[in-house]
């Protein structure tokens, strides 16, 4: 998933539903283990004020098909 766009369905703290980002890294989640493991993605958002980046799981994430 690195390198797509995505869309966030999610809302957060200046982070509204359905903003647009670019995934940069995926990590191992800390708790993750061999038999159960997640990944947390690295998200470089695409904001009118500024570009900042957030971490978000796979579930809150939409690739937009373009």
């Amino acid at each position: 998933m690195i390198g797509k766009l995505v869309r966030i369905t999610r809302a957060s703290i200046g982070v509204p539903k359905g903003t647009l980002g670019l995934v940069v890294r995926k990590d191992r989640g800390v708790e993750a283990s061999d038999e159960c493991p997640w990944f947390v993605y690295k998200v470089l958002l695409c904001l009118p004020s500024d570009h900042r980046e957030r971490r978000y799981l796979e579930r809150d994430l939409e690739v937009v098909e373009v």
